[in-house]
C-alpha cells in the first residue's frame, strides 16, 4: 500500500511541482512529513542537506531519500527501501517526461503567441513563490538549534547563514565554495 501512495504522491509533486527542484521541496515537505507522516522534521532537513550535496537534481535526489526514509520507517527491509526510492524517483520524473514530449512539439508552433506569453507571466511569480515557501520552511530549529538549548548552535548556524548569504548575494563568491566554506567553520565550532 505505501508503494502506491508513494507513487501518488510524487508523481502529483512532479506534475505541479513548477520551478525545479527546490521549488518542490515545500511540496515534497507537505506530503511526506506533514500530511503522511512518513518522515520527521529532523529527517526531511537531512534528506534535503544529502540531496543538495550529491550530484543530480535536488528534487529528484529528495524524492529518492524519501521513498527510501519513507518505506525504511514503515519497518520495511531495505530491499524494499529501495524499491520505494524507485518509486518515488519515477513517479516524480514520469509528469515531467510526457509533459515535456507534448510540450516540445506544440511550444515551437505557438511559444510566440500572446496565451502562451501570458502563462509564462503567470507562472513566474508562482515559481518565486514556490522558493521562497521551500527557504522558509528550511528555516527551524533543526538547521539553526534552539537558543534555550544550545545558544552557541544558534549563533555560529546564524552567522554561517548570514555569510553565506552576503557572500553569494553581494560577495558573488561560487556557492560551491561557500558550501566548502561553511563545512570547515562547522566542523571547526561545532568539533
Amino acid at each position: 500500500m505505501i508503494f502506491l501512495q508513494l507513487f501518488w504522491t510524487f508523481f502529483k509533486i512532479g506534475l505541479f511541482g513548477f520551478g525545479g527542484g527546490y521549488g518542490m521541496l515545500s511540496l515534497i515537505q507537505m506530503e511526506t512529513v506533514r500530511h503522511h507522516h512518513w518522515l520527521s522534521s529532523a529527517d526531511f532537513t537531512n534528506i534535503v542537506a544529502i540531496s543538495q550535496m550529491t550530484p543530480g537534481p535536488v528534487g529528484i535526489n529528495s524524492a529518492t531519500y524519501c521513498g527510501y526514509t519513507a518505506v525504511h520507517n514503515a519497518g520495511m527491509g531495505s530491499t524494499l527501501a529501495v524499491l520505494g526510492s524507485f518509486c518515488s524517483t519515477f513517479a516524480l520524473v514520469l509528469p515531467s517526461f510526457v509533459l515535456m514530449i507534448v510540450i516540445s512539439k506544440m511550444f515551437m508552433k505557438y511559444m510566440k503567441t500572446k496565451a502562451v506569453q501570458h502563462v509564462f507571466l503567470g507562472l513566474r511569480p508562482t515559481v518565486v513563490g514556490l522558493l521562497a515557501a521551500a527557504t522558509i520552511l528550511l528555516l527551524n530549529k533543526e538547521n539553526f538549534g534552539d537558543p534555550s538549548v544550545n545558544p552557541w548552535q544558534f549563533i555560529v548556524s546564524l552567522f554561517l547563514f548570514i555569510a553565506t548569504f552576503v557572500g553569494t548575494m553581494w560577495m558573488k563568491i561560487n556557492p560551491i565554495r561557500m558550501i566548502c566554506y561553511a563545512a570547515v567553520a562547522g566542523i571547526l565550532l561545532f568539533y
